[in-house]
């Protein structure tokens, strides 16, 4: 295992420094101009000469190689550079949101895992059957819902229509302290959107797994040695259906990020979405760099863990491969 983590480390070097690459090449393309979106409107009445002043504090004016470079450098040292648009150190903006984007994201992923998983062994005892045919008509359907339309659609219910859940931000309005009440209420409708954004695949894998479980020779003959019906499904099929699913952790990260900085957005979390669209918009070199490696490093560690978790839950696979 460990072997395998450290082999991963490595592979891992090129793929973040090419990624940091990448994007101060594409924010480079980008039309937007940074010393615009810096000065805001204050730009308009500007002199060339104040502007130019702005654009070589930003180290704007430097040739794309040494942008990246002099970044690079500072990064690894631990100095990730300042942001432009937050007006304030990149890691402080890092610190500041990460917290609450992994509460967003974890939560929602703990919800998709538990209930995919429970819904996927129920319909996989009795496919074809009533709750099979309900359950996986609704998550072809989910599979095709775009997370920012489920978003509006549970604001407009549960917000708008029922009002029993807050339409977003992490506390009340009339509120100016931030308590665990508050924020479990307000997180309820963006982790439940994105935990059913990513419902559909767990379902689908763990009621394909137990299903064809259940047709296998050990299973059949578990049942015929007289055990319980709960120790069949949970013991036997469910142990070995399973296994398909935890490769489907690490490839479901991803769309885990892109669906969350969907759901911040709708909701008015404040995670690092709205730092990536900001960054993004803004050409805000040193934030733009600093998230995206997060969430490279993160889809990373997501099939990293998958690997693991697979190699762990069937020991003939191993960690060596």
């Amino acid at each position: 295992m460990a072997r395998m983590a450290g082999r991963r480390a490595l592979l891992a070097v090129p793929v973040l420094v090419t990624v940091t690459f990448a994007v101060f090449a594409v924010a480079a393309a980008s039309p937007f101009d940074p010393v615009k979106a810096y000065t805001g409107s204050a730009g308009l009445t500007a002199s060339q000469e104040n502007l130019d002043q702005i654009r070589a504090n930003l180290g704007v004016d430097q040739p794309l190689v040494s942008r990246w470079w002099d970044w690079l450098t500072s990064a690894l040292t631990g100095d990730l550079g300042d942001s432009s648009v937050m007006r304030q150190p990149v890691a402080d903006v890092i610190v500041e949101r990460i917290g609450w984007s992994a509460l967003l994201a974890l939560t929602a992923f703990a919800l998709a895992i538990v209930l995919g998983t429970a819904l996927g062994v129920l319909a996989a005892r009795r496919r074809g059957g009533l709750l099979d045919r309900c359950v996986s008509s609704l998550a072809y359907t989910l599979e095709a819902a775009p997370a920012f339309w489920l978003g509006l659609l549970a604001i407009w219910f549960f917000a708008l229509e029922l009002g029993v859940l807050p339409a977003g931000g992490l506390t009340d309005t009339a509120s100016d302290t931030v308590t665990a009440g508050q924020v479990a209420r307000h997180l309820v409708l963006p982790a439940a959107v994105l935990g059913v954004s990513q419902l559909p695949w767990f379902f689908l894998y763990v009621r394909q797994g137990v299903g064809d479980a259940l047709e296998e020779d050990p299973v059949r003959g578990a049942r015929a040695r007289g055990l319980a019906e709960r120790t069949v499904l949970v013991g036997h099929a469910l142990r070995s259906g399973m296994l398909p699913m935890l490769t489907l952790i690490g490839s479901r990260v991803p769309e885990l990020i892109t669906g969350a900085l969907l759901v911040e957005t709708v909701f008015s979390w404040p995670g690092i979405a709205a730092a990536t669209v900001q960054a993004a918009t803004s050409v805000d070199f040193p934030l733009l760099a600093a998230l995206t490696v997060l969430a490279t490093a993160a889809v990373l560690l997501g099939n990293l863990l998958s690997d693991l978790l697979y190699g762990l839950a069937d020991p003939r696979v191993g960690f060596d491969g």
